[in-house]
């Protein structure tokens, strides 16, 4: 059940970046209805793909996980015992490295993101 838990935790965090990526995405909306400097649009632009990346990256994990998630639960409702060779093959160590990876870019677009809105538009 530890790994259940981790999974629904994990998802529920992703679930809230879904929201930070809307509220960026139409931050960036406004941006490009009131400037016209070539530079900023093009960040506008950079930044819209990197957000959509990062969704992407979210709904395939997100779906990975549930997969993962569902067949722990069988396991649960089963009273069987997981053991290791049953653990690695519901491939959770490139589960995890995916998730730590996406959390590490997120973070990381989050702050660029953040220093491009105060180099242009303060």
């Amino acid at each position: 059940m530890n790994l259940h838990l981790r999974y629904r935790l994990w998802i529920a965090e992703m679930n809230f970046d879904i929201n930070v990526l809307r509220i960026f995405h139409e931050y960036l909306g406004e941006l490009g209805a009131k400037k016209g400097i070539a530079e900023v649009q093009k960040g506008i632009e950079q930044f819209e793909a990197r957000f959509a990346a990062l969704r992407k990256e979210i709904d395939d994990l997100k779906n990975e996980m549930h997969l993962v998630k569902m067949t722990l639960a069988a396991y649960a409702r089963e009273k069987k015992a997981m053991d290791e060779k049953t653990y690695q093959s519901e491939n959770h160590i490139p589960i995890k490295k995916r998730y730590t990876a996406f959390r590490e870019e997120f973070e990381k677009a989050k702050e660029e993101f953040g220093e491009f809105e105060s180099k242009w538009l303060e």
